[in-house]
């Protein structure tokens, strides 16, 4: 960064600016409006969820997994406690009730999350009303999820061996209505930004990312779809009901420009969107018909009172909105605290190819860029 052109300076892009979406900083060496070079500094939360993780037990983890990614709360602490269910062998046993739950609320929070993402990169490039829709829908979920955890955003709803608490009475009548209520509002959505000229113009044939580069930067979820890879965990490692449930995974086709674009990346929330709420309402059709709730179904019954897994090093991973999230345990088998804790984010790794999408580029398309990658800084920071 020393060696600077005569006709080149150095700006900084955040961390105040709104769509670095946290406190994320960008250091930009530009020649004009022309971007030559682009360092991401990550900036500090300070929450520390490795350090806290390897300093209390297994359960008293789950609420800080929600702060990592907190647009994706549920999905988070999935995540993590399948992991441990695993390492204690009791995986198998859980009742099929409280999984279709779990994958119910995981995926109304993967559209709330995409709704986000989608609304937050309209406002990015110059679209307010979808930024409004967006919201707009988010708040629904976000009250149905509050019903259920009484959280409203770090929920600490999935524990290891079942739920905090069963569905409230009522939760999938008024899912289905939601359900009914939003078809046709992502229709409408994607009427009014998917196919318009100005967002098409701003995103198409932009920070196209080739197949080899994603894979090479471990790049994951809708940013590695985008460029043509079908890569989902869900129907890789088929864990919780998911084998047992129908859906397709998008992936970027190039329609409106190259393969991998910000188009393409968009287009495939929209589609994820779709098939999560495929899968809502297969979720909501057997919790209603077969796995009906009953008085003495108890969602704690499998909940240990101590977890002690032997001594092992294990990683599990799930697909997130925004891709792989891992966790890498080291336990010694004497404590119900692991010894070592690292959790794979994928809003980091998506962040790291920024720099190779942002080569002789303008500034403004750097914006539209950056959103596209849909990044929450809580799981960045370490």
């Amino acid at each position: 960064m020393t060696n600077l052109g005569p006709e080149e300076m150095i700006i900084n892009i955040g961390p105040q600016h709104p769509s670095t979406h946290g406190v994320l900083r960008l250091e930009v060496v530009s020649d004009g409006e022309i971007v030559k070079e682009v360092v991401p500094h990550m900036g500090y939360l300070h929450r520390c969820f490795e350090k806290h993780a390897e300093s209390m037990n297994y359960g008293k983890t789950i609420p800080f997994t929600d702060r990592m990614d907190y647009l994706a709360s549920m999905n988070n602490s999935h995540a993590f406690v399948m992991g441990v269910e695993r390492m204690l062998g009791i995986d198998k046993q859980i009742p099929k009730r409280i999984e279709y739950i779990r994958v119910l609320v995981c995926e109304l929070n993967r559209i709330a999350s995409h709704l986000i993402a989608i609304g937050t990169y309209g406002i990015d490039i110059g679209a307010f009303t979808p930024f409004m829709w967006c919201f707009r829908d988010r708040e629904h979920i976000m009250n149905m999820l509050e019903w259920a955890s009484g959280s409203r955003m770090l929920y600490n709803y999935i524990w290891v061996g079942g739920l905090f608490y069963d569905l409230p009475i009522g939760f999938e009548e008024r899912c289905t209505e939601f359900v009914n209520y939003f078809k046709p509002k992502l229709v409408e959505l994607d009427d009014l930004l998917t196919n318009n000229q100005i967002f098409i113009s701003r995103t198409a044939n932009i920070g196209a990312l080739p197949l080899d580069v994603a894979i090479n930067y471990g790049c994951s979820g809708p940013m590695l779809r985008a460029s043509g890879l079908k890569w989902d965990l869900r129907r890789i490692d088929e864990y919780s009901v998911y084998p047992e449930i129908d859906f397709d995974i998008p992936i970027g086709q190039g329609i409106m420009g190259a393969k991998g674009d910000c188009w393409d990346r968009y287009k495939v929330r929209v589609d994820e969107i779709v098939e999560s709420v495929k899968i809502i309402e297969q979720c909501l059709e057997r919790l209603k018909k077969e796995l009906k709730r009953t008085p003495d179904f108890d969602p704690r019954a499998l909940v240990p009172k101590k977890v002690s897994p032997k001594a092992q090093d294990y990683y599990v991973r799930a697909e997130n909105p925004k891709g792989e999230l891992g966790f890498y345990f080291i336990t010694d088998g004497r404590l119900d605290i692991p010894r070592r804790v690292k959790a794979r984010g994928p809003s980091f790794t998506n962040l790291s190819v920024l720099p190779e999408l942002s080569r002789n580029i303008l500034i403004a398309d750097l914006i539209a860029i950056l959103g596209s990658i849909d990044i929450v800084l809580g799981e960045v920071d370490r």
